[in-house]
């Protein structure tokens, strides 16, 4: 499985409602600076801009991947960065912003994933793909959407920061809050059992 199998989705994410006003919409360009804004605000609105330009449609296709419907996605990413936003001030590294970004994505994804499995459901049903969802594999891949998704969701973070995001094990130890070890020995459980359930659809 390699990033070549996932097709770019089109449209960019709406920015966070309530980021700084300088916070750009990644469709049409940056809004304009609001002079009312308090000055000690602007190196996280500055900051926070560039990774949100650089990096937004990235994070939502990876939790479009992780959640399977992209309005959900959407909502993650943009709560990712609004909470960047309200902590950069007490952000004690800020090299590592983006890290921190990752790891909300992978955090609300889990809420999400968790909230779909409460109580008064007697069998599990996986939320339906969208089309945004099942656009993003070939159509001979989407068997591997499926079985993804019936892999454990510690699993299926390690592989799609691996093979979808193209992180280095230190990269997804830090966005996933883990050791090394523990990347490199769930990535490898992670695609033996995606493997035996590919196998299985044959």
């Amino acid at each position: 499985m390699t990033k070549a199998e996932f097709v770019a989705t089109e449209r960019a994410p709406d920015p966070p409602p309530d980021l700084p006003p300088d916070m750009p919409d990644a469709r049409n360009g940056p809004r304009p600076p609001d002079a009312s804004s308090p000055a000690s605000s602007g190196d996280a609105a500055s900051a926070v801009t560039d990774l949100y330009r650089g990096h937004a449609l990235g994070l939502t296709r990876l939790a479009l991947v992780m959640v399977g419907d992209r309005g959900t996605a959407e909502d993650i990413v943009q709560d990712a960065f609004a909470g960047l936003y309200r902590r950069w001030p007490r952000l004690r590294d800020r090299d590592k912003a983006l890290t921190y970004v990752r790891s909300a994505v992978l955090n609300r994804s889990r809420t999400v994933l968790r909230k779909r499995r409460l109580p008064l459901r007697v069998v599990h049903q996986p939320p339906v793909w969208s089309a945004e969802a099942e656009a993003l594999v070939a159509e001979d891949r989407r068997e591997v959407m499926e079985a993804l998704h019936r892999l454990p969701v510690r699993q299926r973070e390690a592989l799609v920061l691996r093979y979808f995001g193209e992180l280095s094990e230190e990269e997804i130890a830090a966005a996933m809050r883990v050791s090394r070890g523990t990347v490199k020995s769930t990535t490898s459980r992670a695609v033996a059992a995606l493997g035996r359930m590919l196998e299985e659809e044959l």
